[in-house]
């Protein structure tokens, strides 16, 4: 169970995990020590799961942002874990999400332009065992981007 210190040190490291231990003390008004106690406790337990670098993908030549959603041709389980399997190892998906309703998956893809997805879409995941129907939509502005969780 995470309490007011736990949540304050998830918060300071969520909006900056580049924080110092030292730093984050500071900020919640406590010494070094139990701070970086509660912070490898809170890595064991898995509350934090990794630290990362979030790369601005304009500058990296990936402007175009699409969601696809995805229907395979058959729902048995070896079919859904084989096509899970093959899409974690496409560079172009960001996220991948197993949904309730009218489609399968919804896939997050991040590539550089309209030809470089039609690109995607004809070489690479209509070879995929099993894609039924694929739907797409594009991202015209991002309103919100956050990677934070409320606590």
């Amino acid at each position: 169970m995470l309490d007011r210190i736990d949540i304050g040190i998830l918060n300071l490291l969520q909006q900056d995990a580049k924080l110092t231990t030292r730093e984050i003390a500071s900020q919640m008004g406590l010494t070094t020590t139990p701070v970086f106690e509660r912070i490898k406790r809170l890595e064991r337990e898995g509350y934090i799961r990794a630290y990362v670098a979030l790369v601005d993908r304009e500058k990296v030549d990936r402007s175009m942002v699409a969601f696809c959603n995805i229907t395979l041709k058959e729902h048995a389980q070896a079919y859904l874990l084989n096509f899970e399997k093959q899409v974690q190892e496409l560079d172009e998906v960001l996220e991948c999400f197993h949904i309730a309703g009218m489609y399968d998956y919804l896939l997050k893809i991040l590539v550089k332009d309209m030809a470089s997805y039609q690109s995607f879409v004809v070489n690479t995941l209509a070879a995929l065992e099993n894609i039924g129907q694929v739907q797409s939509f594009f991202v015209m502005t991002e309103i919100k981007h956050s990677t934070a969780v409320k606590l």
